[in-house]
């Protein structure tokens, strides 16, 4: 676990601080920040908290005017005093002035789950777990020993923990808290037979739709010859091609079958069976294509396939529409027998026909895409299915509604055109699964909670699959009710349990306790802070809530992202640093704003009937696949840490 701030803010709040608040707050704060740092006008405070004007809410009548001055019955009415003016210097009244919350932890979940070098802290006891918000025994328990009984008092939640000394005791749970801060457990309980992630299967979905035949120049002609032209099925297929002979090289023993999609879908296997065609109400059969794919069996390698493989790729014509659904269904089916596996999509068009269509004469927003992209996603990930999506430049594929199997199961998205799809199929079949079913626990004490996460102190995150590089992160907060009674406190423990099965399908729990100091002052010093890990959670974040709808929650988020840079490059700068971390910025505004300004065009009749996910429609695919690619974004360590997006 990696921290954007060396301390805990307490008084960092996501509901409104009125202006008085804030200047009493201001006046009350020490002089002195944390780690003995003064705050002289050059240490550039930045101050974590937010201000709120309250909006004015309308009335359905205008209010009656005061009287003057009316004598009735020997008693005079004297004129009201005249409403408090609002405070001035304020702008966008009624809008929450947002504070980026400084409260960020990271996640590198591709370095965690690899446990190749972890020997030293691996432990063949069970770790004992708290009754009530499953915490684990760690080096931050106290536990204490009585005649006949072990009593432990959470340090998340304050229950109070008995284990009766027998219960423990034969070398399956630790009598005494673990030493070290980051332990290993190996789960010794065997529950399904052993795999080789090796012979994992790769599923090639081909687009052969009659939008395929469009061609590309890929060589200017001169006066002795004309330009050469190819078309984008001919690149796919010199590219099929490519990749299939450097498997046969490197990767000899994998398996290899090909999906075909147009008005219909044809599963070739691996080349040497009778092709299986889904056509007509079987692509509107979602458990029908699915028992299809989960029973066609691909036994031989590639090896031994190539050739009819190569032949049958050769053979392929465009023509018809796009049943991408149906297909993608199949193969993910297919590929769920062994885990690892991997499906590979090329499209260059919206699916218009059949499970999971996108045509836009069907309905502004039909339901059952979503949902059905939604529902295929979730069962790869749980099938431990790797989902790669490559669509054409220059054509709206609706890549934010497709693009959703690739980002939950932890596959790629790109454009791609004809010179570049054979680099990045061989990019995609490169990466390899590090774990699949990995799942991320990550718990703090009672009286905080996770903002735009869980509003408990208790955050479960299901990841799926996990291949090098993978980082996720949150932010944190400490409820206003709280705060007085965490500042009292030296320091607030902080724990990840991260469950996964490795390639060999070897059941691990990974804990790892820390502990941080706590700030009683809302004032930081900005160059303290790991910009690092702001950028990456500010890209994620705004990512995440732009392809949920939040549109304005995104837009909120990236202003004050853009006071703390300011703040930080001030007294810390780093152009590296700062340069990718406002291009991130400038790009997600741009963003932000077009789809704002999509939104301000419909009629309170169509956002009324529009749900959020309808919001991805407004994306093109060139900025669906940008949010995508910042949803994975990452930090890369080095000379001079910096921040990057996922290369992809």
């Amino acid at each position: 676990m990696e921290f954007a701030c060396s301390h805990v803010v307490c008084n960092w709040r996501s509901e409104s601080l009125s202006e008085d608040e804030a200047k009493v707050s201001n006046q009350g704060c020490s002089s002195t920040l944390p780690c003995g740092l003064s705050r002289a006008q050059s240490d550039h405070p930045y101050d974590n908290r937010v201000t709120f004007v309250q909006k004015p809410t309308p009335s359905v009548a205008p209010p009656p005017v005061p009287p003057r001055s009316i004598e009735r019955r020997g008693t005079v009415f004297r004129a009201l005093p005249p409403p408090p003016l609002p405070p001035r210097g304020l702008d966008n009244i009624g809008e929450t002035h947002l504070k980026a919350n400084v409260n960020v932890v990271s996640l590198k979940v591709g370095s965690l789950v690899d446990i190749s070098k972890a020997s030293a802290i691996q432990c063949s006891q069970k770790p004992v777990h708290c009754g009530k918000c499953s915490a684990a025994m760690s080096s931050a328990s106290s536990p204490e020993t009585h005649h006949k009984t072990i009593i432990w008092r959470c340090e998340f939640c304050g229950k109070e923990n008995v284990y009766p000394q027998t219960t423990l005791k034969g070398g399956r749970f630790s009598l005494r808290s673990p030493s070290g801060r980051d332990i290993l457990y190996m789960d010794d309980d065997e529950d399904t037979e052993y795999e080789n992630l090796d012979d994992m299967l790769i599923v090639l979905c081909v687009d052969i739709s009659g939008s395929m035949s469009v061609t590309s120049e890929i060589s200017p002609g001169n006066a002795m010859r004309s330009p050469t032209y190819v078309s984008r099925l001919q690149g796919v297929q010199e590219a099929l091609q490519m990749v299939l002979s450097s498997l046969q090289k490197t990767s000899s023993h994998r398996r290899v079958a090909l999906v075909t999609f147009n008005n219909e879908v044809t599963v070739y296997g691996d080349g040497t069976k009778v092709p299986l065609t889904l056509r007509d109400w079987a692509l509107v059969d979602y458990d029908y294509v699915k028992k299809a794919g989960e029973n066609y069996s691909t036994p031989h390698c590639i090896a031994e396939t190539i050739q009819p493989l190569t032949q049958k790729i050769k053979e392929l014509r465009e023509h018809g529409a796009t049943a991408l659904g149906p297909a993608a269904l199949v193969s993910v089916a297919m590929a769920s027998q062994f885990t690892g596996s991997k499906v590979i999509i090329c499209t260059d068009g919206q699916a218009n026909i059949g499970l999971g269509h996108l045509d836009q004469e069907f309905s502004r927003c039909p339901n059952p895409s979503p949902y059905f992209y939604n529902r295929l996603a979730h069962y790869a990930a749980e099938k431990g299915v790797i989902v790669s999506v490559m669509t054409f430049e220059g054509e709206d594929c609706r890549l934010a509604e497709v693009g959703r199997l690739a980002d939950h199961t932890g596959g790629r998205i790109n454009i791609v055109n004809v010179g570049t799809v054979a680099t990045e199929i061989q990019s995609a079949i490169a990466d390899n699964v590090l774990a699949t079913s990995v799942m991320a626990t990550l718990l703090a004490p009672d009286g905080m909670y996770f903002p735009y996460e869980e509003d408990n102190h208790r955050l479960v995150r299901e990841i799926g699959n996990v291949t090098d590089g993978v980082e996720i992160t949150f932010q944190f907060a400490i409820r206003p009710e709280k705060v007085e009674s965490f500042q009292q406190q030296d320091r607030i423990p902080f724990q990840l349990q991260l469950s996964f099965k490795t390639r060999d399908l070897q059941k691990v729990t990974r804990v790892i306790t820390h502990q941080k100091r706590v700030t009683t002052s809302s004032w930081v010093w900005a160059g303290s802070l790991n910009i690092s890990v702001l950028g990456v959670h500010c890209a994620q974040l705004c990512a995440r809530l732009t392809m949920e709808g939040r549109v304005q929650e995104a837009q909120r988020q990236l202003r004050a992202q853009q006071d703390l840079l300011k703040d930080i490059s001030q007294q810390k700068p780093s152009p590296k640093e700062e340069s990718i971390y406002g291009n991130w910025i400038s790009t997600m505004s741009m963003i932000c704003e077009d789809l704002s300004t999509v939104n301000q065009n419909t009629t309170e009749t169509d956002a009324k009937q529009a749900s959020r996910t309808c919001s991805t429609a407004s994306l093109s695919d060139a900025a669906a696949n940008v949010v995508y690619q910042m949803k994975r974004a990452k930090s890369m360590s080095g000379k001079g840490q910096r921040v990057a997006m996922m290369e992809n």
